[in-house]
């Protein structure tokens, strides 16, 4: 049988140690991988004058499945982010983040399982910005007020551009509603800021409503907005079901829903175009960690799970997911973040866990 190719990208920091524990509980799971390795992030741009090398792009256009290690971005200052440049290049569009509570894991709640759907390539992390007195910036202030002279702005501000289309609005909310039927969910909820922001969420809540019409019978439709979403999700989670989101808050609600099931050390995530798909941990590089063999791998190993069961390998990712679930659930051969006292010394490190993991396969 022939090995399916997958690109890897270890990323940095943190990011080596989690990717070589997924790579492990893959490998472990039996099914037939090739991995194509390369690089992309902080360390390599010393190298090569880029976080982003050509042969990341064309390894992942190749090989059309990628997973990838946490990559560090610098804040306000410095190169724009690898994982936006990605999706962008690579138009992954749909951003699925499953937030899944395991026994063992320590919350204030139970049960809960949701599904974040984020449109991934429009709405202000389009990086259309334009600096403070800056000439473009002056220019843009001088035409905003041409166009609208009830526009209030204080002297020299700096501009972030907010698109949102209908077309990116469309495939993202036929995405969420087919991710519900294949999970076999009830209700979509679209959470917005339309009350406020009239033109673009308001663009974005009346094409889905246009799309849930498609839908109907099948799964429920309602809708949300973002700040009254947040307070319910924390009162009442188990309301809710699949979320479909314009990028920034699904950005700032997949966080939330995180810290609901234990912390992004146990998130996955998906980016999904047509025909390609690229799988990451949705945590940080954790820099200060790096090599001390201290990281949680989970939501790496999860992300995975992901990954298996979307080029066909269901029974795989099943295998997978319930020795990860079996670890958790038992609560000792983990890393010392996943401990009711993060002090306990019986705390593994990131290889012994994957080690525990890949036993529970057996």
């Amino acid at each position: 049988m022939s090995k399916r190719k997958i690109t890897l990208i270890p990323g940095d920091g943190i990011g080596p140690e989690v990717s070589l524990a997924m790579q492990r509980c893959v490998d472990a799971t039996g099914v037939s991988v090739e991995w194509e390795t390369v690089h992309a992030g902080s360390e390599i741009m010393e190298k090569k004058g880029t976080p982003l090398p050509d042969d990341v792009l064309e390894s992942v256009k190749k090989n059309r499945i990628a997973i990838k290690g946490p990559i560090t971005t610098p804040v306000g200052s410095g190169f724009r982010s690898v994982n936006v440049a990605l999706r962008k290049e690579l138009d992954l569009y749909a951003c699925l983040r499953p937030c899944k509570l395991y026994p063992g894991i320590i919350s204030p709640f139970d049960k809960i399982n949701l599904i974040i759907v984020r449109e991934n390539t429009e709405d202000l992390y389009s990086g259309i910005e334009f600096d403070a007195g800056t000439a473009e910036a002056n220019t843009l202030v001088q035409k905003i007020t041409e166009l609208n002279p009830k526009a209030k702005m204080h002297p020299k501000p700096a501009i972030s551009i907010k698109p949102i289309s209908q077309f990116a609005t469309e495939r993202i909310v036929k995405f969420a509603f087919e991710t519900a039927i294949k999970n076999n969910r009830k209700k979509v909820t679209a959470v917005h800021k339309a009350n406020i922001m009239k033109c673009t969420d308001g663009l974005f809540l009346r094409v889905a409503k246009e799309v849930a019409r498609q839908y109907e019978g099948k799964i429920a439709f309602e809708d949300r907005i973002v700040d009254n979403m947040s307070m319910q999700l924390v009162q009442r989670p188990h309301e809710y079901d699949v979320l479909v989101l314009p990028n920034l808050y699904g950005d700032i609600i997949s966080d939330l829903c995180a810290g609901l099931i234990g912390g992004l050390g146990i998130a996955p995530g998906a980016n999904i175009g047509e025909g390609i798909a690229l799988f990451e941990a949705t945590h940080g590089s954790a820099p200060k960690y790096k090599g001390l063999n201290k990281a949680n791998p989970t939501a790496m190993i999860l992300s995975a799970v992901l990954m298996l069961d979307h080029i066909g390998e269901t029974k795989a990712a099943q295998k997978l997911e319930n020795a990860v679930a079996a670890i958790l659930k038992e609560g000792r051969s983990v890393t010392y973040d996943l401990k009711k006292d993060r002090n306990d010394s019986t705390a593994v490190g990131t290889s012994q866990m994957a080690d525990a993991i890949i036993k529970a396969m057996r």
